[in-house]
């Protein structure tokens, strides 16, 4: 876990102050989520967790600087968001969405030096810093021996991997991966989990990923948001559980949370 001391405001790498996310509707902006106070440091795991509709998707992006909060503001590396041009945003933030558009036609090195985009010259000529980089990345994420194969051949856990090697490459302080273990089974799950968290630790980078997989990020994170009816608590997993977050997260005739063994069950 990342230590007390370490939490200086040199070391803050994103926060909020009074953020409100949502969406235009018509005439009107319909807030999904307000009153969002938070702050991530270097080399913390971060999960956001939330029921289907509770804005997960929506918080992401607006941190993300894909999505323009409705009130608010967002400080990255202690500058606000929107006052940061994309190319210096992307050389300090990479995104990893869900259903992000990507040619399956790439080979895996391939896809994974496009993170290194934001320091490329209009040629795309690679540096050996830029190499390098990507070599890393690869190592990181366990893919040297898949580097030449092409994207459609992976599998979905394979595929995950390439993209966080993608993003890991972007030498970025902060990443925010949007449901990262979607479609995979619990194996593969756990492996891309435990991978976020060795990256975390390993490089001092700060990664922010939502997910549904609750029982299974509690011993990992340094941190859990939770979204529920418009609000965003924030806390050490821990105190989550102890604080009865997660026994007020599911509707009480249906769904049971044992603080005990810090898993969920279906009421009879």
């Amino acid at each position: 876990m990342v230590e007390e001391q370490h939490k200086t405001a040199e070391n803050s790498v994103l926060r909020t102050e009074n953020l409100a996310v949502g969406y235009p509707l018509k005439a009107e902006k319909k807030t999904i989520v307000s009153d969002i106070n938070i702050e991530f440091y270097k080399g913390e795991l971060i999960g956001l967790v939330g029921i289907n509709g509770s804005g997960k998707s929506t918080l992401l992006r607006s941190l993300s600087g894909l999505q323009t909060p409705l009130n608010g503001s967002v400080f990255l590396n202690d500058e606000k968001l929107n006052q940061i041009s994309a190319e210096r945003r992307s050389q300090q933030l990479s995104v990893v969405l869900t259903g992000q558009q990507i040619s399956k036609n790439l080979s895996v090195v391939e896809l994974v030096a496009l993170g290194r985009q934001p320091y490329t010259n209009w040629l795309g000529n690679l540096s050996k810093t830029d190499i390098k980089s990507i070599n890393n990345a690869l190592a990181a994420t366990e893919l040297q021996s898949l580097k030449h194969q092409k994207c459609h051949t992976l599998s979905d856990g394979q595929l995950q991997r390439a993209l966080i090697a993608r993003a890991l490459a972007q030498d970025t302080n902060l990443i925010i991966l949007d449901e990262p273990t979607t479609h995979l089974d619990l194996h593969h799950k756990a492996s891309v989990l435990i991978l976020l968290r060795e990256i975390s630790k390993n490089t001092g980078t700060t990664i922010l990923f939502s997910t549904h997989d609750i029982e299974l990020i509690i011993p990992l994170c340094d941190k859990m948001l939770v979204l529920h009816e418009g609000k965003c608590t924030m806390d050490a997993p821990q105190k989550l559980v102890e604080n009865g977050v997660f026994s007020r997260l599911f509707p009480d005739k249906i769904i049971g949370f044992d603080s005990e063994t810090s898993r969920f069950y279906l009421k009879k």
